[in-house]
């Protein structure tokens, strides 16, 4: 029952605060729960309004996974190997460091404007944060692991995939979590400064015209998408450091 009780608590005073911000604030600058959630239901049912919620989840998955598969790539070569991780390490934080949206135009040049910007876009976003993860992940590992594959003679794919990997597993999760968030901005900002459809571009075009109904309501729906995501994440993350 304690389970359930802390989120539902948690959504009761998000609600109650969005609530009083809404008393404060009004129309101009906000719209009630209520009046969002109703317009958010009549959106979803306006056939116009799905294939630009279908254009987002595509471009985020296709973005999202290139970031896991080439973050982990990245990160579990650089943890596994000192000299490389150690050479590695700085120009990955410096990557960090840059502020994405000043590569938009080289990306823009590069892809053109569409589905591939938006996918690279996202997918840069969430590289970096989950090679550092993964890389950190490995390197923390117990010196036990290595010296016992070193024993039994274990190839180095064999060495990552059946020792590190696992091992480094809950570390690695909470990276892919991060990412996951990271690569969802920049999707959506790929949409907005390059595309013609997706939430992104919705929320460009109301932004123009001040609609306040239509931006709180697509907000609302990413929210409870990346909230929802995360809160599976973060449960798969709490049970893995239990096992561990």
């Amino acid at each position: 029952m304690t389970r359930w009780r802390d989120p539902l608590a948690l959504i009761a005073i998000v609600l109650a605060a969005w609530q009083a911000l809404y008393w404060c604030a009004g129309d101009v600058a906000l719209t009630s729960p209520v009046s969002t959630l109703r317009h958010l239901s009549g959106m979803l049912q306006d056939p116009r309004f799905l294939p630009h919620v279908q254009e987002t989840l595509l471009a985020f998955a296709q973005g999202f996974t290139i970031a896991v598969v080439l973050g982990l790539a990245i990160g579990t070569t650089l943890g596994a190997h000192r000299l490389t991780g150690e050479v590695g390490e700085p120009i990955l934080v410096a990557l960090y460091s840059i502020p994405k949206v000043t590569l938009y135009p080289v990306i823009l040049l590069v892809f053109g404007i569409g589905m591939p910007a938006k996918v690279a876009f996202g997918a840069i976003q969430g590289i970096v944060p989950i090679s550092l993860f993964a890389m950190n992940a490995i390197r923390n590992l117990k010196p036990v692991y290595t010296r016992t594959a070193k024993v039994m003679r274990l190839p180095p794919a064999a060495l990552i995939r059946d020792v590190l990997l696992p091992a480094a597993l809950p570390e690695i999760v909470t990276g892919i979590r991060v990412g996951f968030s990271l690569t969802l901005v920049g999707t959506l900002l790929g949409e907005m400064f390059g595309a013609q459809r997706g939430l992104g571009f919705l929320l460009l075009q109301a932004m123009g015209v001040h609609n306040m109904r239509t931006i709180m309501a697509v907000t609302l729906l990413l929210v409870i998408f990346a909230a929802s995501v995360n809160a599976v994440l973060l449960s798969v993350e709490r049970r893995l450091r239990e096992r561990g």
